[in-house]
């Protein structure tokens, strides 16, 4: 029988959203109620599921929600002066523009356009680059929760090799940085290392966010290795549509010490933390703003 401990994701991101709803209330009993504006481009079926989910938790935490739907004929133009209304408005903490956005919006650009205060994605250069410092700053949702998942399961990382596979900008990079936060010994593996699989056998952690279905086997894993699987992806199996991993489930299952599944693992945890970025960004802004009316006052006398 194997004792390999699934890593329940939805239990802890129900955790996290229980301690989100604390702290809103706490929010509001000092005057502030947090604010999450959400950008929707277009009628793509999978992000309209996506912003619906996230709009739910956010009112099951007494988050004010906001919605922006505009047209796949929106400009470039119009999608940053909505963009801007939202960075100018201080009743509105956190900006969310759904991805992937129509291929005539640069999405670099939008993405920059928001306030790195209200940056709840974490995918501002000025948050991306506080991360690669170390500094305290709003980071991306998903390799967040994964670190939420991984102290879980784990307890100290200190030391233990983690292996990135994938290096993309809201996921594998980001994990990267603060595995390295968390004292780890990190390789990022991607499309152009030499022998992958021969990096990934030595790794205690394995975080698998390539985009490839069932790419990950027994025989990429050590015996015991905690791996987090961050891939989500539709197949065609015996006629039916079913989502699974980057990871083959059922062949690394007896292999390793903790896994987590798909759906059901790092999935939840995204929009948990989501909704914890808006808390930390509600209470930085009137703290910055309590600082800056203190300074005023000062300053007259």
């Amino acid at each position: 029988m194997s004792t390999t401990k699934l890593i329940d994701g939805k239990a802890a991101a129900a955790r996290v959203l229980t301690q989100v709803k604390e702290d809103v209330a706490t929010l509001k009993r000092d005057g502030i109620e947090p604010a999450l504006a959400v950008i929707l481009l277009g009628e793509d079926p999978a992000s309209q599921v996506y912003v619906r989910n996230k709009i739910l938790r956010a009112e099951e935490a007494g988050i004010r929600s906001l919605e922006y739907r505009l047209g796949t004929d929106t400009s470039q133009a119009q999608l940053l002066n909505v963009i801007a209304e939202l960075n100018a408005d201080p009743g509105v903490n956190g900006i969310l523009l759904q991805l992937p956005l129509p291929a005539h919006i640069e999405e670099a650009r939008a993405l920059q356009a928001i306030d790195p205060r209200k940056d709840v994605d974490g995918f501002h250069s000025e948050n991306v680059g506080g991360l690669s410092q170390g500094r305290d700053v709003l980071t991306p949702c998903t390799p967040s929760g994964c670190m939420y998942l991984l102290r879980e399961a784990c307890g100290d990382l200190s030391g233990k090799h983690a292996v990135v596979i994938g290096r993309s900008n809201i996921v594998g990079k980001p994990m990267a940085a603060l595995l390295l936060q968390a004292h780890c010994s990190v390789t990022v593996v991607h499309s152009r290392s030499t022998d992958a699989k021969s990096l990934c056998q030595l790794a205690d952690i394995v975080i698998a966010a390539v985009g490839k279905p069932r790419l990950i086997d027994a025989s990429w894993l050590k015996p015991g290795a905690v791996v987090i699987d961050v891939g989500i992806n539709r197949i065609d199996d015996q006629g039916r549509s079913r989502l699974v991993g980057d990871v083959d489930f059922d062949s690394a299952l007896p292999q390793v010490s903790a896994i987590t599944p798909v759906p059901g693992g790092v999935g939840p945890m995204t929009i948990a933390f989501l909704m914890k970025n808006t808390v930390t960004a509600a209470l930085q802004q009137a703290q910055a703003q309590r600082s800056q009316s203190e300074a005023v006052c000062l300053s007259i006398y």
